[in-house]
């Protein structure tokens, strides 16, 4: 066999013919996880062992898996998101991380506008009663334009949302660890406090990455700050929800309802809280558009060939 050996964890690549082709084009012999499981443990480290190249999904990069993988020279990833990865461990050992931000933005932005609208017009919750009982309730909620919506993280996700809102003439309310003021001037975005989002939002949408300063960042405290008519939208990683948290919430009706993409775990099992008659749930699939694969496997086989060659 000659030149370096790649495998592919991510199942969602694994199963995509046009990725499969070509990052075959580019590395003959190519493995890909066949198994439609989700790897980790054990199972990952015998998947990646004596590998030079590895393409992943969510599947947990640490140090202690590196340290069973000597051979590892990269680890490319399909998507944006890098909290499943131990990028300290990566650094020590020397294995590059191939990643692109913002390669999916357009896919997860429409589903956050999506969600918005089904939240405002009662399009989702009215098609829940319609469906469960033959509830055939004409309440048409409220329009999206002219309201004020709260972005929390403003990257590549949270700058695509905001012009995606223009034609909507929402006031919007921003927040980013980031001085952005220059950006947030040119395009009619107001800077604000968090509190200052929850306190005043009609919808609160979170594109934040997942890391020791987000995690658990939006809990009972910020939801009881947002108003009862308000709503909560996720489709940035679970963890920045306390998930108990918001069921009690939406049972409590603290909020008046929430859509979420992502759960602090997947798939989620806990079906009294999917079910709940407030909140709109997803499958983690707002990167999952057919143009959103296409550009994550491309951006994770460019990384694979920029880094073998040199």
């Amino acid at each position: 066999m000659s030149g370096p050996v790649v495998k592919v964890a991510s199942r969602s690549f694994s199963k995509n013919p046009v990725l499969r082709r070509e990052i075959t084009g580019a590395f003959p012999e190519v493995a890909f996880n066949e198994s439609g499981a989700t790897l980790s443990g054990d199972g990952l480290v015998d998947f990646f062992k004596g590998i030079q190249g590895a393409v992943i999904g969510l599947e947990p990069i640490t140090g202690e898996f590196l340290d069973q993988c000597p051979d590892l020279k990269i680890v490319s990833k399909y998507g944006v998101g890098l909290d499943s990865v131990d990028r300290e461990a990566c650094d020590a050992r020397g294995v590059a991380i191939g990643w692109t931000g913002g390669v999916n933005r357009r896919g997860v932005a429409e589903m956050a506008l999506c969600m918005m609208i089904g939240l405002m017009r009662n399009i989702f919750f009215s098609e829940r009663r319609l469906l469960g009982d033959g509830n055939w309730e004409k309440d048409g909620g409220t329009h999206l334009s002219g309201h004020t919506v709260g972005i929390i993280g403003v990257g590549f996700i949270g700058k695509d949302l905001a012009q995606l809102l223009r034609p909507f003439g929402c006031r919007i309310l921003v927040n980013d660890i980031i001085d952005q003021a220059a950006y947030y001037d040119e395009n009619g975005l107001i800077e604000a406090s968090k509190e200052e989002i929850f306190e005043n939002a009609d919808i609160v949408t979170v594109h934040t990455p997942l890391d020791d300063s987000t995690r658990g960042m939006i809990d009972m405290s910020a939801l009881r700050r947002m108003k009862e008519t308000a709503y909560l939208i996720n489709v940035a990683r679970g963890g920045i929800v306390e998930q108990a948290d918001l069921k009690q919430a939406l049972k409590e009706r603290i909020i008046a309802g929430a859509a979420l993409d992502v759960f602090e775990v997947e798939p989620c099992d806990d079906v009294e809280f999917l079910t709940l008659p407030n909140l709109y749930c997803t499958p983690h699939t707002g990167g999952s558009a057919e143009e959103s694969i296409l550009a994550m496997g491309r951006s994770a086989i460019g990384h694979l060939v920029q880094h073998f060659k040199g």
